[in-house]
């Protein structure tokens, strides 16, 4: 379950709530979910029954205790407590949730976090003739597309995004890493337009998130030349195909095919191998895409950087699970082994999917 998809179910508790008479409010458009903050406890947490106290006419903990019921009963969610002042803490079942989302993952594969949410929504970008302010439009309309919408970018009119400029041309970096020294800062950050976009090593952000594309992919090779794949011999294959955002052309994804990894000793070896951290990450993948879709409020605009520090992220939670992907020695290929390869393919087709995203380049070989 990924965070927009609890924000969804936590919704549906609300609904619930009202439904039965037993809150009587206006139903949110949305609710926010979140790691917990400090006492808090679970996987995510929720504000909404302070968020509805006032309306409802009722305490905030009076209030968390009527949803906790009904969230209680939502699918996925194994336990909700109440801490603070009626911050509702929620628990999922970690080994359904990791194993519906790399399946769903392998099974969307480029589109994974692409919705419709905002389908026939157009949003208008009024920008300078400035090599900043375009590349930050184009990634802008790139993420709102990804949502279902649509971004008309013009330069007459009052300008409603304007980046700090790039204080020279970064045309001499090359379109990669041009594109990334202008996204990766804060739109009101000033970029730096310098060599070490070009540095070859983990010092250079835009090179880890391309290492660790291409370390999966590659682990994705050993382990086929070791006689093993995602899938195994008692498992059915779920073949898909991905449309790469940026040239509408068809991306197969076969190779990265579905696999059931409910199994608890399966999830358990993920623990053990630090997935957790990766998994939430893949999870929290919708969510930042969608940070787009409030165009154009500069919260917004700043959802090409957000996109950039999350892959960063991806990347280094990418490069730990990687080294207990394979088999060791005499070790002999697993189920473990397989469900720790899906979840590094899931990682890797995320990352191509956001470097898309922001129109770079996500090679298979460094």
């Amino acid at each position: 379950m990924t965070p927009v998809e609890l924000s969804r179910s936590v919704l549906h508790a609300v609904r619930c709530a009202v439904d039965d008479g037993e809150l009587s409010v206006v139903v949110p458009s949305r609710v926010v979910v979140g790691r917990p903050g400090p006492g808090g406890c679970g996987d995510y947490a929720t504000n909404v029954a302070l968020q509805l106290a006032g309306p409802a006419g009722q305490p905030p903990l009076r209030v968390a205790a009527l949803l906790r019921a009904y969230l209680a009963r939502e699918a996925g969610v194994t336990d909700v407590e109440i801490t603070g002042p009626g911050f509702l803490n929620i628990s999922l079942d970690r080994a359904a949730t990791s194993a519906a989302l790399v399946r769903r993952i392998l099974r969307e594969g480029l589109r994974y976090g692409h919705t419709d949410t905002v389908a026939g929504q157009v949003f208008v970008l009024c920008v300078p003739y400035e090599v900043r302010a375009e590349v930050l439009a184009d990634v802008l309309a790139r993420m709102v597309g990804s949502q279902g919408g649509r971004v008309e970018v013009g330069h007459g009119g009052a300008v409603n995004l304007r980046p700090v400029p790039a204080p020279e041309d970064p045309a001499l970096l090359g379109p990669d890493a041009a594109r990334w020294a202008l996204l990766h800062p804060a739109p009101h950050d000033r970029p730096r337009i310098t060599a070490d976009h070009l540095v070859q090593r983990e010092s250079n952000p835009l090179f880890r998130i391309r290492y660790a594309h291409a370390r999966s992919r590659a682990v994705s090779r050993n382990a086929a030349d070791l006689g093993f794949t995602t899938t195994g011999p008692e498992r059915d294959v779920t073949t898909d195909a991905a449309t790469d955002v940026t040239t509408g052309a068809a991306t197969d994804v076969t190779t990265h095919a579905a696999t059931d990894v409910t199994e608890v000793e399966e999830v358990e070896e993920l623990e053990a191998a630090g997935a957790p951290d990766l998994a939430r990450l893949l999870a929290d993948h919708p969510r930042v895409l969608a940070t787009a879709v409030a165009l154009p409020h500069a919260d917004a605009q700043a959802a090409p950087s957000r996109l950039t520090r999350h892959l960063l992220a991806l990347a280094d939670a990418t490069l730990l699970h990687l080294p207990a992907v394979l088999p060791r020695g005499d070790e002999k290929p697993s189920a473990a082994h397989r469900s720790r390869l899906a979840l590094a393919e899931a990682a890797g087709t995320v990352l191509a999917g956001g470097l898309s995203l922001l129109g770079i380049d996500a090679p298979d070989h460094l």
